[in-house]
């Protein structure tokens, strides 16, 4: 293991030029060092300072015709909820102060574009400021393929109803041989490149996520941070990376996991993924993300030490990790996880999905603004 982190390697990180081979090396380093290393690219992008969005999962459907053996959340006969029901959610959403709706679902066999349209433009003629992050490249690649045409056009069509951003994800890893295994029939590599290229030149900003933790090697982690990276220097449309930890209950590829004595990502693990992103995205993505719903709070909170400066969002009804075996509930108050903040010694400000601010913050004094999720 090295002691230290090479000057050269620092040199190179600074100027956004990490390579792969320096990411590897990462991996060896004292997990200490590795994490200050980390904190320190973290301070230099957002200070002081750890965010978070007010927002609501919505997933609309568990029906879906994909084949994902890391899915817990997949059913063959899943309800569809109606646009009056979504619309219920939005409202209820809309009186605890959300910012963001995030919509996603599972893939319905006969269902095309004017589904998703449908959603959107409901949303935005009775909410027209409220922030719109929805459906993943998995989900725009299908809709277009149903409804035979172009992913650029399905992209546009959606950009004109109202969609502001999408999530980055079904990206889970970006090589086409671990994709071959754990969602054959999911968009390939270079397809879910494509499709995150397009939004971006639709004016769809995305998040960029990564599912870690279960047939991957260490090598084909680090090249999907680095296409990550060559995606953002190219389109400059990514908002923030999302590191998650692979869940291994109810779902084939987690059972055969397990059996062979395998079981989720060691925490000590998952905070060397974080402060490797750091480092490797420096000078390209500002925001890395942790995830409380995977990692815990506690791990959560101690990630912000670790190159992580985002908490995600209360999320009110999450349901996706919690069907793959996620404990940390489904939904989190603002005045919690402002305490997190407060508690990892970082200063809480909420913030809009495009990272701006949503309230000024006075530092050390908790906002006590009532709680805004719902009961």
């Amino acid at each position: 293991m090295n002691s230290k982190i090479p000057e050269d390697l620092i040199e190179r990180a600074y100027q956004g030029k990490s390579t792969k081979e320096d990411g590897l090396l990462l991996l060896e380093v004292p997990p200490f060092e590795l994490f200050r290393f980390a904190d320190e690219l973290r301070s230099l992008m957002a200070g002081n300072t750890v965010t978070y969005v007010v927002n609501r999962n919505i997933n609309f459907t568990s029906r879906c015709v994909g084949t994902c053996g890391f899915c817990a959340f997949r059913t063959n006969k899943g309800k569809v909820l109606s646009l009056d029901e979504i619309m219920a959610k939005v409202r209820e959403a809309a009186q605890a102060n959300a910012t963001e709706v995030c919509i996603q679902g599972g893939l319905l066999p006969d269902v095309g574009l004017d589904f998703y349209l449908g959603i959107v433009e409901a949303i935005k003629a009775e909410f027209p400021e409220m922030h719109i992050h929805s459906f993943s490249p998995m989900e725009v690649y299908h809709a277009s393929r149903i409804s035979e045409i172009p992913v650029k056009e399905a992209l546009l069509s959606l950009k004109r109803s109202g969609l502001d951003t999408m999530p980055g994800t079904a990206a889970e890893i970006l090589s086409d041989r671990v994709r071959e295994i754990i969602c054959p029939s999911k968009l390939k590599t270079s397809e879910w490149i494509e499709v995150v290229s397009q939004a971006h030149a639709a004016g769809i900003p995305t998040t960029a996520t990564m599912m870690y933790g279960h047939i991957e090697t260490l090598e084909e982690r680090i090249d999907h941070i680095l296409i990550i990276r060559e995606i953002q220097k190219e389109t400059g449309g990514i908002t923030e990376f999302v590191p998650l930890p692979f869940m291994p209950y109810n779902n084939p590829v987690g059972e055969k996991m397990i059996k062979e004595g395998r079981y989720a990502t060691y925490g000590l693990e998952d905070l060397k993924n974080y402060a490797v992103s750091r480092i490797l995205l420096h000078g390209h993505i500002d925001n890395i993300q942790a995830s409380w719903v995977k990692l815990g709070k506690k791990l959560a909170q101690f990630a912000l030490h670790c190159g992580v400066n985002d908490l995600g969002g209360t999320l009110m009804e999450e349901s996706i990790s919690r069907s793959a075996g996620a404990s940390n509930g489904e939904e989190i108050s603002v005045e919690e996880l402002e305490w997190m903040i407060y508690g990892a010694g970082r200063i809480p400000e909420e913030r809009t999905t495009l990272y701006g601010r949503v309230n000024e913050l006075v530092s050390g004094n908790p906002k006590s603004s009532g709680c805004r999720v719902s009961e």
